[in-house]
């Protein structure tokens, strides 16, 4: 891989997770911090939700609602984050528990940390997304959420396996390609 498609990665990495960020931002705004009472359960109940409906649109290749997979996979990375979020604090009896600025530093901490995953995976896998589909990343994605779903029913005791913090991060990172793809139309 070469230096140059690193550092276009990078900055195109950086660009839809911005986008991504700025919805966050906004409904962190309207709705203040309420998904602080989200079990991770729930919060993967979530993520199947938008990428079941990805999938389902994929498949149909229309939507009677007038909505696109795009804004689904901006739900992906920023629900993915919320998770990781949930995971380090823990669930709150109530939402006013974490400002929105703390919100807002844990999610730009917590997106550096999935981006330089992503650059170190990316490194060894040579770039090997670019040539994926997006509809493989929805397939990955909802492999990982059943997963993830398996993990919690073992209540988190995997033999061999990353736990679900990796899996919602993996999460994310797909997301985001399918979102560089679509927004670079690569």
């Amino acid at each position: 891989m070469s230096e140059q498609a690193t550092v276009n990665t990078e900055k195109q990495f950086r660009t839809v997770l911005s986008e991504c960020r700025d919805v966050f931002v906004k409904k962190l705004h309207d709705y203040g911090a309420a998904w602080r009472i989200l079990r991770i359960p729930s919060l993967t109940d979530q993520l199947f939700i938008k990428a079941n409906r990805i999938r389902s649109l994929e498949m149909k290749g229309q939507s009677l609602v007038g909505e696109g997979i795009r804004p689904e996979f901006i739900a992906i990375v920023n629900y993915s984050l919320i998770g990781l979020i949930q995971l380090e604090h823990g669930i709150a009896e109530k939402p006013d528990d974490m400002t929105a600025d703390e919100a807002i530093a844990e999610y730009d901490r917590l997106a550096e940390s999935a981006l330089q995953l992503m650059l170190r995976k990316n490194h060894d896998y040579d770039e090997a997304w670019r040539s994926m589909r997006v509809s493989s990343y929805t397939d990955i994605i909802l492999q990982k959420i059943f997963r993830t779903k398996q993990i919690e029913e073992l209540g988190g005791a995997t033999l061999v396996s990353e736990g679900i913090d990796a899996n919602y991060a993996d999460m994310m990172n797909y997301a985001v390609f399918a979102l560089i793809k679509l927004t670079f139309k690569e």
